[in-house]
C-alpha cells in the first residue's frame, strides 16, 4: 500500500468534511493511504498572503512542509489553495539556498527545519498518475449516466506553469477525463476557466465582487445545460455552495446547482451512499442529482 502525508488546510475540516471522508475512504479501495500531519497550520493562503510578506509567508508553509518531511512521505492536498502554497513555497526554496538558509533561520526557533525532500501532490494528481484513468473507469460499478457535469478546475492548480505542469493551463483535461470515467458527460460551457470568485482575497474584502463572479459561472453552468457542478479544490467548492445560498439573501436569485468534489462524484459511481460522500452536509442539496442518477439513492 503507498502512502502521503495528508495536509488538510483549513477549509475541509472546518466546513466540508464530506471532502476528507470521500477521498480517504476512496483512496483505501485503490491502495492508497493517507497519513494526517500533525500540528500543520493554515497553508498559508497563496497570492494575497505572499504579496504583503514574502518571508512570512514563506516560513509558515516551509514549516507545513517540514511536519509533512518528518512522516518520510510526500505530501497530498485537496486544495488548490493549499497545493499553490506548498508547491510554490517547495519551489522557491529548493532553488535559491539563501532564501532557504534564512527562512531555515526562522524554523530553528520553532525547532523546524525544511529539508525540501517531499514532492507535493495534488490529489487529482494521484488519482491521475498514481490510480489513473482506466483503473478508474473499471472500477465503476454504477456508473453515472445521464448527468451533464460542468468542470471546474480554479486558478491555483493550473499556475504557474513552470512550476505545475499539467499540460495546457487553457485547455486541462485530467478533471474532464476523470468525470467521464465515472460514465457522466463533461460539457462545455462559456468561461469555463474564469475564476469563481474567491480567490485573491477578494471574498474576504468584496463579498458583492465575489458573487458577481459565482454568479456568471452559475448562469453560463445552467445555459449550457449542466446538471452539477464538479471541482477539485475546497475554496471553490466553498464558493459555489455557500455562495449560491449568499447570492439568495443578497440578490434573491436561485440556482439549485449541486456541487461535487470529484471524488464525491467518484464516490457515486462506485455506490457510496450521499452520507458516506459528506453530500448531505452541504448547503445545496443534491437531491436532484440523485434523483436523476439510477432513479435516485438515499
Amino acid at each position: 500500500m503507498k502512502e502521503y502525508a495528508s495536509f488538510l488546510g483549513c477549509i475541509i475540516p472546518n466546513r466540508y468534511p464530506g471532502i476528507e471522508a470521500s477521498s480517504t475512504s476512496i483512496l483505501k479501495d485503490f491502495d492508497i493511504e493517507l497519513i494526517p500531519v500533525k500540528g500543520a497550520s493554515c497553508c498559508p493562503a497563496p497570492g494575497v498572503f505572499s504579496s504583503f510578506h514574502l518571508e512570512s509567508w514563506l516560513a509558515i508553509a516551509a514549516r507545513n512542509i517540514a511536519l509533512g518531511e518528518d512522516t518520510g512521505r510526500d505530501i497530498i492536498t485537496m486544495c488548490n489553495g493549499c497545493y499553490g502554497s506548498l508547491t510554490e513555497a517547495n519551489h522557491l526554496l529548493n532553488v535559491n539556498k539563501e532564501l532557504k538558509d534564512k527562512i531555515n533561520g526562522i524554523l530553528s526557533k520553532v525547532g523546524c527545519e525544511f529539508k525540501g525532500t517531499a514532492g507535493i501532490k495534488h490529489i487529482i494528481e494521484v488519482f491521475s498518475e498514481d490510480i489513473g484513468v482506466k483503473k478508474i473507469q473499471e472500477s465503476i460499478k454504477k456508473p453515472v449516466d445521464g448527468v451533464r457535469v460542468c468542470t471546474h478546475y480554479g486558478c491555483h492548480f493550473l499556475k504557474p506553469t513552470e512550476v505545475k505542469k499539467h499540460g495546457s493551463s487553457e485547455q486541462p483535461r485530467l478533471l474532464d477525463d476523470i468525470v467521464k470515467a465515472t460514465g457522466a458527460e463533461s460539457i462545455d460551457y462559456k468561461d469555463k476557466m474564469m475564476c469563481c470568485g474567491f480567490g485573491g482575497g477578494v471574498r474576504a474584502r468584496n463579498i458583492e465582487v465575489t458573487l458577481d463572479f459565482t454568479r456568471e459561472k452559475l448562469n453560463n453552468i445552467l445555459a449550457a445545460g449542466g446538471d452539477c457542478i464538479v471541482d477539485q479544490c475546497a475554496s471553490c467548492h466553498l464558493e459555489f455552495d455557500r455562495g449560491q445560498v449568499e447570492i439568495k439573501k443578497m440578490y434573491g436569485e436561485e440556482f439549485h446547482i449541486p456541487v461535487l468534489y470529484f471524488t464525491q462524484l467518484i464516490g457515486l459511481g462506485l455506490g457510496m451512499m450521499q452520507k458516506e460522500l459528506g453530500l448531505n452536509y452541504q448547503n445545496v442539496p443534491a437531491k436532484p442529482l440523485l434523483d436523476k442518477i439510477n432513479g435516485g439513492r438515499k
